[in-house]
C-alpha cells in the first residue's frame, strides 16, 4: 500500500476515534492490518467476548502462523471451554471441543484426550492440574498473565503485550532482569505444536521445564547486532530486545484511551514491509504501545542484484596469501588482513594505502608454555586462522595456527599497539570472537585441543573453559537474546554444541550438514541463523536453521559438486548470503534457495576465495590469486571510494598549486595521514575557514511562533524532524516532507521544512513553576525511540506529550525539586533517569509512577546524564564539574572524578554535559572551559582540549558540543558565535564556521550566540544549532566537498592530547 493510502487510513482511524465510532474503528484496524489495539483486545478478554477476541486477533495472525500464535489461540479456546464447563453447558463445551480445540489434537493428542475427559467430571476442578482454578473473572485476568507464571519476579498486573513474547520481568529497581524462563537454550517454552500441561498457564504454579534435547529456541528474542557474526563475529552491542512475531503482519498498536495514529510519512510507517512485534517503546501511564520492526522482512530498499557489490574498484597486493579479513565496524574502508605466513596488515582501501604491516613474532617467549616453545623450534612457520575487530573497533584479535592469540589496540591512523598475548590452546587456535558476557568485554577462542575458552579482554585472565567436543573445535559464534548470553561451537566431527557462561556443559549436541568444517552466522539484525560447511568429500552447503526447532529450515542450492577447498561465507543487509566457491562469489537471497547471481570479479580468484562484507554491505573484500585482495563495491561503495579519490586528488592539486605559486587560499581536503614519502605536507596544511554563506550549505528554519532563545535542541530518531525547546517552555517541531527536491524526506539544509502543528492548533507547552523566574528554569527533554512521545520539563512538572497530536498525556513530579536533565533507560523505556536541581538523580518508573532509586553524589544540580548499554552504567555530570559512574543493576556509585579546570576557575553554576561515543566505552565531556574524552570503566581522561591552551584574548567559552552520529566528529559552538568541527579521535580542529557565514550583517555576533547544537542521527556531516535569538540553523558542507575540512597531519605519526590549532587563533596563527 502506498504512503498516501496509509496516510488516509491513519487519518480515517483518528477521525473515527475522535468521533467515537468505536465499532468502526476496530473493524478498520482489523481489516487494514495497520493497528493492533492492545487495550481493546485486553477489554474483550476481560469481558469474555471470545468470538470477538478471535475475530479481531485473526486479522493479524492465524492459528498456524507460528508457535506464539498457536499458544495464544490455544489459551483463548481452552478458557472458553472451561467457562462453558463451569456453567454446566455441556453442549456448548462439546461444540468448542469439536470445532475449536480439535485442531490442536494433531500436535498433542494426549493433551486433547485430557481436555476431553473433563466432560466426564461434575466439576473440572477435580482434575489435579485445575484444582486451583478460581472464578471466571480471575481466570480471565490470568490468561493475560500466563507467560509470567515462569518469571522470577512475576508482574501482578502485566501488560497485555507479554502474551505475545518470551519475556523477563523487571527487578525491583525498575530495570530489566534476565529470567531463567527465557533462556532459549534451557527450553522453557514448548516448541511449536507442543503445548504445556493442561494447567500450566492457569492460576497455579507449573513444574520446572526439563532441559530439552533439541536446539529449541535458538532464537527467541534476538537483539540487534552491528555485523553478522561469522564464526566468531558474535553479538555486537546490546540493544532493546526485539519482541516477535505472534502478529505475523505489519501492525502498529495505537494509544488508548485516545488513539493517536502516526503519520503516513513517519519513519516507522515507511518500514511497513517488515513483520512486527510489540516493543517496550512507550509502555507509559496511558498504556501506550508502539511498534518495533523485526523479523525476516526486507525493510531496506535493496534491489537484487543491482545493489550487491559486484564492481571491482581496488586490487591490493598483500605480499602473502590472505587467510582472514575483517572491516572496521565504524571506519568502513579500513580492512584488517591476516595471511598464511603470520603477517597482519591494515589497509585503507580508499587510498589503497597499507597503514600497518606486522610480521609474526612472539612478544614474550619466556611466558609461553613449553609445548609452544618446542613447536616453534621444530617448525617456526605460523599462519593466521582468524582476524576480527572488537565491537567498538578499539581492539582487534589475531588467532594463529600455533597456540597463541594476540590482541592489539587500535588508536587511529597507523597507530597499533600490543595489548595482550595469550598462550590459548595446545595446537592451533582455529577461531576467535569478542563478546560481552556479564557486561565485560571478553575474548573467546577455540582450538585443536577440543576446548573453547573465554578470556578477559582487559587482563587476559581465563574465565571459562568449555570441554565436551570430541574433535578439534573449528569455529565459535557467540550471541545473546534478551540478557541470555551463549556460544555456539562447531567441531571437525560435524558436531554443533551450545554453551552458557556457567561451566555446566553443553546444552545441545547436533550434527551440522557436511559434518566437517562448519561456520555459523546470524543475519545483521540477529533474527536469522545460518551455517556454511564443507565435507571431507568437498560437498558444500549453506543452510538456514529453524530457530525454534533446531532443524534445518532451508538448504541453498548452487554449489559446485566438489568444492576445491573449504567454502567461506558472509551475510549482508539482512537480505543476502554470499560464499566463495568455484573461482567466484555466489549470492543468494535469504528467502530463496535458488542461486541469485554469480560474480567472477574479473577473474583471477582462487577456487574458494575468502570474503568479507563491510558493515553496511557497500564493499566486499575477496581474496585473489598472487597474494591479492579485490575490493568489490555497489553503488554506495563506488560513491564512497570515488569521493575519497576525489578528495585525495584535490588535495594533491592544491598542494602542487601552493608549492608552485605560493597560493595562501584556504585548502580543501588534504590527505589525513602523512606517509613516509610526504612528510612535508604538514607544512602546507591549512585550517578550513568558512566565512561566507556560499562556502557551506546553511538554512535558517522558518519561524511562525516567536520565542526568546532556544534552550534545548534535538533531531528525531527518524532524521526527518528537528525538535526545539525554547526558554519560554514552548516546543517547536520542524518536519521535512518528501518531495522531488528531497526524495528521502530527511532533514537537509537544501530544502526548508514546515514548522509543524496539528490541525487542532494546540502547542506543546511545559508546565511552569510560578514560584520561580522562568529564565532561571533549566529546560530539559528526552524523546522516545520511535519519536512518538517526548518527556519535557521547564522548571515545573515533567510533561509527557504525544508528538503527533501535541496532547499532554500526563504530568508528574511537581517541584521542588525541579528536573534539570532527562534520559530514557536504554533497555526499558518505562524507566527514566531524572537529574534534579537538588543534586540528586531519581530513577523513575513511569508505568507505576514510582521512584525506584535516588542517587546522591553531586553537590550541585545535575546537568548531564548518559547510559552505556554495553557497560550497563549511567554516567552523570553536574554543575559541580564532577563526573560519577553508576552501575544500573543496583544503582551503586562506582567511580567519581572532578574535571581539571584551569587555574583560577571555579565550577560556578556551569553546565557539564556528557555523551557516550558510539563504541559505548568512551564518552565526551563538554564544559565551558574544555572538551575531553574519558574512558568509562576507569574514568580516566584520554584526551583533553581546554581553553587554557588558547590565546587568552581570543577564546570564547564553549556553549555546547556533540558527537556526530558516527562519533568521528565533534561539533562545538562557542559564545563568540563561531562553530568548530573537530576530529573526535584526537580533538584536532579541522573546520571553523565564522558568524559571517550564517548570521546576517544586521545581526551582531556579540548579541546572538549559538547555545545548543544537535547532530543528525544518520548524516555524519549535518548538524543544527539553536541560537539565543530563537533561531535554528541547519548546516551541511557543500555537496562538492562532502565533509567539513580535514584533520591536520599528526605530529610524529601520533595524536597529541592538545589541539594543533587553537580554536581562537586565526588561520595565519595556525600556520606558524
Amino acid at each position: 500500500m502506498s504512503s498516501l493510502s496509509r496516510e488516509l487510513v491513519f487519518l480515517i482511524l483518528q477521525f473515527l476515534d475522535e468521533e467515537k465510532f468505536k465499532e468502526t474503528v476496530h473493524r478498520l484496524e482489523q481489516e487494514s492490518g495497520f493497528f493492533f489495539n492492545m487495550k481493546y483486545f485486553e477489554d474483550e478478554v476481560h469481558n469474555g467476548n471470545w468470538d470477538e477476541v478471535e475475530k479481531y486477533l485473526s486479522g493479524f495472525t492465524k492459528v498456524d502462523d507460528n508457535r506464539y500464535s498457536m499458544k495464544i489461540f490455544f489459551e483463548i479456546r481452552k478458557q472458553k471451554y472451561l467457562e462453558a464447563l463451569d456453567k454446566h453447558d455441556r453442549s456448548k463445551a462439546v461444540e468448542i471441543l469439536v470445532k475449536d480445540l480439535k485442531v490442536f489434537a494433531t500436535f498433542n493428542e494426549e493433551l486433547f484426550k485430557e481436555i476431553t475427559q473433563l466432560l466426564t467430571l461434575e466439576n473440572f476442578r477435580e482434575n489435579e492440574q485445575l484444582s486451583k482454578y478460581g472464578d471466571t473473572k480471575s481466570a480471565r485476568a490470568i490468561i493475560l498473565n500466563w507467560q509470567h507464571q515462569l518469571c522470577k519476579n512475576p508482574r501482578p498486573n502485566p501488560d497485555i503485550k507479554t502474551l505475545f513474547v518470551d519475556h523477563s520481568c523487571g527487578q525491583p529497581n525498575g530495570a530489566r532482569a534476565p529470567s531463567p524462563a527465557n533462556n532459549p537454550l534451557l527450553g522453557s517454552l514448548p516448541k511449536a505444536g507442543v503445548f504445556p500441561p493442561l494447567g500450566a498457564h492457569g492460576p497455579f504454579q507449573p513444574t520446572p521445564a526439563p532441559v530439552p534435547a533439541p536446539l529449541a529456541g535458538w532464537m527467541s528474542n534476538p537483539t540487534t547486532v552491528a555485523h553478522a557474526a561469522v564464526s566468531g563475529g558474535g553479538a555486537i552491542g546490546l540493544g532493546t530486545p526485539s519482541i516477535p512475531a505472534a502478529l505475523k503482519h505489519p501492525r502498529t498498536p495505537p494509544t488508548n484511551p485516545s488513539v493517536d495514529y502516526p503519520s503516513g510519512d513517519s519513519d516507522h510507517v515507511s518500514k511497513r514491509t517488515r513483520p512486527i512485534g510489540m516493543s517496550d517503546e512507550a509502555n507509559l501511564p496511558v498504556n501506550v504501545l508502539s511498534a518495533t520492526f523485526s523479523g525476516h522482512g526486507h525493510g531496506q530498499a535493496f534491489n537484487a542484484p543491482d545493489d550487491l557489490p559486484k564492481t571491482v574498484l581496488r586490487t591490493l597486493n598483500q605480499g602473502s596469501t590472505p587467510m582472514s579479513m575483517d572491516f572496521h565496524p565504524v571506519q568502513q574502508t579500513l580492512l584488517l588482513v591476516g595471511t598464511n605466513v603470520g603477517d597482519i596488515a591494515l589497509w585503507e582501501v580508499g587510498s589503497r594505502e597499507r597503514l600497518v604491516l606486522r610480521n609474526f613474532k612472539v612478544w614474550d617467549l619466556s611466558v609461553c608454555s613449553m609445548p609452544f616453545q618446542a613447536a616453534l623450534v621444530k617448525d617456526p612457520g605460523v599462519s593466521v586462522n582468524r582476524v576480527i575487530w572488537s565491537p567498538d573497533g578499539a581492539l582487534f584479535g589475531v588467532a594463529y595456527s600455533r597456540h597463541v592469540v594476540q590482541i592489539y589496540s587500535y588508536h587511529g591512523g597507523d597507530e597499533v599497539r600490543q595489548h595482550l598475548e595469550i598462550d590459548a590452546h595446545i595446537g592451533g587456535v582455529n577461531d576467535l570472537a569478542f563478546s560481552h558476557p556479564n557486561k565485560q568485554l571478553c575474548v573467546i577462542t577455540c582450538g585443536d585441543d577440543k576446548t573453547i575458552k573465554v578470556w578477559d579482554a582487559a587482563t587476559g585472565a581465563k574465565q571459562y573453559t568449555f570441554e565436551g567436543h570430541e574433535a578439534p573445535v573449528y569455529s565459535v559464534c557467540p550471541h545473546y537474546k534478551e540478557n541470555i548470553q551463549f556460544i555456539f561451537s562447531t567441531a571437525l566431527d560435524g558436531k554443533i554444541k551450545a554453551w552458557l557462561y556457567d561451566n555446566l556443559g553443553s546444552r545441545v549436541d547436533y550434527d551440522a550438514p557436511g559434518r566437517w568444517c562448519t561456520t555459523m552466522a546470524y543475519s545483521a539484525d540477529g533474527t536469522r541463523l545460518f551455517s556454511c560447511g564443507t565435507s571431507k568429500d568437498g560437498e558444500s552447503s549453506i543452510v538456514e536453521w529453524n530457530e525454534s526447532e533446531g532443524a534445518v529450515k532451508r538448504t541453498y542450492q548452487g554449489f559446485r559438486k566438489r568444492s576445491l577447498g573449504v567454502v567461506q561465507f558472509d551475510t549482508t543487509k539482512n537480505r543476502y548470503l554470499a560464499a566463495g566457491d568455484d573461482f567466484s562469489i555466489k549470492f543468494w537471497d535469504m528467502d530463496n534457495i535458488q542461486l541469485l547471481t554469480t560474480v567472477d570479479a574479473d577473474g583471477g580468484l582462487p577456487a574458494s576465495p575468502r570474503i568479507r562484507f563491510n558493515k553496511d554491505g557497500s564493499l566486499l573484500a575477496v581474496s585473489a590469486n598472487e597474494n591479492g585482495i579485490k575490493i568489490l563495491a555497489n553503488g554506495d561503495g563506488i560513491r564512497l571510494l570515488r569521493s575519497l579519490e576525489s578528495s585525495l586528488y584535490d588535495a594533491s592539486r592544491t598542494s602542487e598549486a601552493m608549492t608552485k605559486n605560493g597560493d595562501s587560499r584556504n585548502m580543501g581536503d588534504v590527505k589525513p595521514r602523512i606517509s613516509e614519502e610526504s612528510n612535508d605536507k604538514s607544512k602546507i596544511w591549512k585550517l578550513t575557514e568558512i566565512n561566507e554563506p556560499s562556502q557551506c550549505r546553511s538554512l535558517k528554519l522558518p519561524e511562525n511562533v516567536r520565542v526568546n532563545k532556544i534552550s534545548r535542541l534535538m533531531y528525531t530518531n527518524s532524521g526527518n524532524s528537528i525538535l526545539a525547546l525554547a526558554s519560554n517552555a514552548l516546543h517547536l517541531l520542524w518536519k521535512w516532507q518528501r518531495s522531488d527536491r528531497n526524495s528521502s524526506g530527511k532533514a537537509t539544509a537544501s530544502v526548508p521544512p514546515q514548522l509543524w502543528q496539528p490541525s487542532s492548533g494546540i502547542l506543546m507547552t511545559n508546565d511552569i513553576n510560578n514560584d520561580s523566574n522562568t529564565e532561571d528554569a533549566v529546560p530539559c527533554f528526552a524523546l522516545s525511540k520511535n519519536d512518538s512521545y517526548v518527556m519535557s520539563a521547564s522548571g515545573g512538572k515533567i510533561s509527557l506529550f504525544n508528538m503527533m497530536t501535541f496532547k499532554t498525556m500526563t504530568t508528574f513530579m511537581p517541584p521542588p525539586p525541579a528536573a534539570t536533565f532527562l534520559v530514557f533507560h536504554p533497555q526499558d523505556n518505562n524507566i527514566i533517569a531524572i537529574g534534579m536541581d537538588d543534586c540528586s538523580i531519581q530513577i523513575y518508573n513511569v508505568r507505576v509512577d514510582e521512584v525506584k532509586s535516588k542517587l546522591k553524589g553531586h553537590t550541585k544540580r545535575i546537568t548531564g546524564l548518559t547510559f552505556s548499554h554495553v557497560l550497563n552504567v549511567l554516567v552523570s555530570s553536574g554543575a559541580d564539574a564532577q563526573l560519577c559512574v553508576w552501575n544500573i543493576d543496583g544503582w551503586e556509585k562506582q567511580k567519581t572524578r572532578f574535571l581539571q579546570l584551569p587555574a583560577g576557575r571555579t565550577p560556578a553554576q556551569t553546565d557539564t554535559r556528557v555523551q557516550f561515543h558510539q563504541d559505548q566505552f568512551r564518552f565526551l565531556v563538554v564544559h565551558e572551559t574544555q572538551l575531553a574524552i574519558y574512558e568509562a570503566t576507569k574514568l580516566e581522561c584520554l584526551k583533553q582540549l581546554g581553553l587554557k591552551w588558547f590565546p587568552r584574548d581570543s577564546s570564547a567559552p564553549i556553549s555546547h558540543a556533540t558527537f556526530s552520529c558516527d562519533s568521528q566528529l565533534i561539533f562545538a559552538s562557542f559564545l563568540d558565535a563561531t562553530i568548530c568541527v573537530f576530529s573526535a579521535s584526537n580533538l584536532r580542529l579541522r573546520c571553523r564556521i565564522n558568524p559571517s557565514a550564517y548570521l546576517s550583517a544586521s545581526v551582531s555576533s556579540s548579541n546572538v550566540q549559538p547555545l545548543v547544537i544537535a547532530a543528525h542521527p544518520q548524516e555524519p556531516n549535518q548538524f543544527a544549532v539553536g541560537l539565543s535569538d530563537g533561531g535554528v540553523h541547519v548546516f551541511e558542507p557543500l555537496e562538492s566537498e562532502g565533509k567539513w575540512g580535514v584533520p591536520p597531519p599528526m605530529e610524529n605519526g601520533s595524536a597529541s592530547n592538545v589541539a594543533a590549532t587553537p580554536v581562537g587563533a586565526s588561520s595565519d596563527e595556525a600556520q606558524r
